[in-house]
């Protein structure tokens, strides 16, 4: 397993405030936590913790400048022309933004640079919509003349996730500006760093104060004060399944609309008449992009019997080649988990395939002392009941799992909880097009994995999520509908 070493200048950290109504501030009640370096487990920061004192503090201006302040007489095209000033801006400031994402949360610079791309297409495709969100007139019975109205849901809480920062943000601001919603939002814990720099890039763009609002949190209070505010109209989250759980809960006093983008257990089915080295290159980048730290990381890997023995080895190897280390050098391809904790987690459960009875081929342990570096990791013969074949480990690490027949391996392709992505290698047309009606997935690849476009929905059947993201789906979730009725004559 190789190793990069190179360090490079760190990017300034220029806020850890809370950033409310225009402006940062001190939290209230003085609250603070820490952000880690996750490549070296160093500090980077102390950030202001967000109470819930803080959290009806933002709710309150979102609220005023929703229906009082400048946002809510500004007309359509003014709304798109400030997200295509907050693109710019992020255009101009990407590499300094990427430098920051990397050193937050550990995903290579690369990584991060074809981000930072996708947070300004984001912010663009959305800029284009904001004057195109119209209502229709509607033939009604008698002398009326009908038609509708689409206008802002109102207060939004958005919660993201710490895999994707600065992308899960645009995801979410794109949108719901571009329908004239207010934010609030926490970013994780984990990396709060970037969406506070976006917080200064939004104010540079001439967004009204009130707009948006970024509260720094842990999810037990912040997050919670956000989900369970009389004032807050929707909850847009993405994370993990078992906190959409307590989200949904706790918001149902309130009756707020929710989005839910949530994790994966993806099947990726390699049938014998694929281009072989295509698909062991499909596959590795399907499970080690991001460190396996992505909701679509293709873990659960069907490969059929005819080449199992040989696919295996291919990717043993390939993934005994992965050079780990310090994600600002150039030339790394794998960085730290997150965290400690996540760390902990992955190798937990690469101890537990082994006690269950896969078969290790690589990996399964951390790589050197300092950081949370994780090997990539490969299992085979693995079975459809062990924990890693039915867990969201969130890490570099595959399960490979044998079929002999296409209706054999539907079933068990399936047989999960999930549904968010899946994906077929095969030069048969029929059988790609048969996979994609049958599996029960929210986005399916055809020979290829991880393409995931501003212009497309995203978002999962079954307990991968409620909604999708991006393209014109997304738009839905941020507009009501109202009728109007007048009667003529």
């Amino acid at each position: 397993m190789a190793t990069t070493t190179k360090q490079k200048t760190q990017p300034t950290v220029q806020e850890t405030r809370l950033f409310i109504d225009g402006q940062f501030v001190d939290p209230v009640e003085g609250g603070s936590f820490e952000t880690y370096n996750p490549a070296t487990g160093e500090v980077l920061a102390k950030v202001a913790a967000a109470s819930p004192a803080d959290v009806d503090r933002a709710v309150k201006a979102a609220r005023q400048a929703l229906e009082r302040g400048p946002w809510a007489r500004m007309d359509a095209a003014e709304r798109g022309r400030l997200l295509f000033k907050l693109a710019d801006l992020v255009e101009k400031h990407a590499e300094e933004l990427a430098q920051l994402e990397t050193l937050n949360c550990g995903k290579t610079i690369r990584d991060s640079r074809s981000d930072m791309q996708g947070v300004v297409n984001t912010l663009r495709y959305y800029a284009g919509w904001a004057d195109k969100i119209e209502g229709r007139t509607v033939p009604v019975r008698g002398e009326f003349l009908s038609y509708t109205l689409r206008q802002p849901v109102g207060v939004v809480g958005q919660i993201i996730p710490w895999n994707f920062p600065l992308l899960m943000l645009a995801w979410k601001w794109g949108p719901a500006l571009a329908c004239g919603n207010t934010v609030v939002m926490k970013p994780a814990e984990q990396t709060p760093l970037t969406a506070l720099r976006m917080a200064q890039l939004a104010n540079e763009a001439g967004f009204p104060k009130g707009v948006i609002n970024i509260l720094n949190g842990l999810g037990e209070t912040t997050g919670h004060a956000i989900v369970v505010h009389p004032d807050v109209d929707k909850i847009a989250f993405t994370g993990h399944v078992d906190t959409a759980k307590i989200i949904q809960r706790n918001a149902a006093e309130t009756l707020k609309r929710m989005t839910f983008e949530l994790g994966g257990k993806s099947p990726n089915v390699i049938f014998a008449d694929c281009d072989l080295e295509q698909a062991v290159n499909g596959a590795f980048h399907a499970i080690y992009f991001h460190g396996g730290q992505c909701c679509t990381a293709g873990s659960r890997l069907f490969v059929e019997k005819k080449i199992h023995q040989e696919f295996v080895e291919r990717l043993a190897e390939k993934s005994k080649e992965r050079r780990i280390g310090d994600p600002m050098d150039e030339k790394t391809e794998q960085g730290p988990q997150v965290s400690q904790e996540q760390m902990d987690k992955i190798l937990s459960y690469c101890d537990r395939g082994q006690k269950e009875g896969a078969t290790l081929m690589t990996g399964g342990v951390r790589h050197g002392k300092k950081g949370f570096f994780v090997e990539p990791t490969v299992f085979d013969n693995v079975r459809d009941d062990m924990a890693i074949a039915k867990d969201e480990i969130f890490g570099p690490v595959v399960s490979v799992l044998p079929f002999q027949s296409y209706d054999e391996m539907i079933g068990r392709a399936n047989n999960t909880m999930y549904g968010l992505a899946a994906a077929i290698w095969t030069k048969d047309l029929d059988k790609a097009h048969r996979y994609a009606r049958d599996v029960k997935a929210g986005t399916v690849w055809v020979n290829c994995y991880h393409v995931v476009d501003c212009t497309t929905p995203f978002g999962g059947f079954k307990m991968s999520g409620q909604g999708r993201e991006n393209g014109e789906a997304a738009l839905e979730h941020y507009t009501e509908i109202k009728t109007v009725t007048i009667k003529l004559g």
